[in-house]
């Protein structure tokens, strides 16, 4: 089986010629559960303005909504700008599977890099434990982070970055690893899959060093 990259080149904000302070832009799918995760990232407030909104809305209509605000006046060129979202199955529309794929080509399309877990954000909370290479039910997902946190696991936990942080590095690193069990990136197939990684390093660089 061929592996595949799923590495991006890091951006070293601590040592590049330009100190401008800078909007990072997050637009999630969730109204809490992944912004109260990504808010508790220690970013450096000097570097960077996290702004960080919950639109409860869905794939392309997310996607739809923070391509309406990158095109706001205060952001720029040289701003950052993802999208958080799950592969949200719907039996009663047949292109449920070709709206994630085509939300994701049109949020890239439009200077947005995705953050995309399939089939559920808990997935990414999983792989800080081991790795996974087989799909489960949502509550399936939030079952075993309950068996494997120790608790009953909530949706809109505001300290489950602290929680898991010391096996942050893990996850990264199983994320990776499953990307590359695909010979052929299709992320609505691709189950279980996350790129949540991804967005998790560029934060990691806003973070002062120690």
């Amino acid at each position: 089986m061929s592996k595949k990259s799923s590495s991006r080149s890091k951006i070293d904000y601590y040592n590049r010629k330009d100190k401008t302070r800078k909007w990072f832009l997050i637009v999630c799918e969730g109204e809490k559960t992944e912004p109260n995760y990504f808010r508790s990232f220690p970013v450096d407030t000097k570097v960077i303005n996290l702004h960080i909104k919950g639109e409860g809305k869905n794939t392309k209509s997310l996607v739809e909504k923070a391509i309406e605000l990158k095109n706001k006046d205060e952001y720029d060129e040289n701003d950052r700008f993802w999208c958080v979202f799950d592969r949200d199955r719907n039996p009663q529309n047949p292109n449920d599977s070709q709206n994630f794929n085509s939300a994701i080509t049109l949020a890239r399309n439009n200077g947005i890099d995705v953050a995309y877990s399939n089939d559920a954000f808990e997935l990414w909370y999983l792989l800080h434990f081991h790795f996974y290479n087989t799909g489960m039910s949502r509550q399936g997902y939030q079952n075993m982070l309950t068996k494997l946190l120790g608790y009953e696991y909530k949706k809109n936990s505001e300290t489950i970055y602290e929680e898991l942080k010391s096996r942050q590095q893990n996850a990264i690193k199983h994320a990776k690893r499953l990307l590359q069990e695909y010979d052929v990136s299709n992320p609505e197939t691709d189950n279980p899959s996350t790129t949540v990684h991804l967005l998790v390093e560029e934060l990691n660089s806003f973070i002062p060093k120690s």
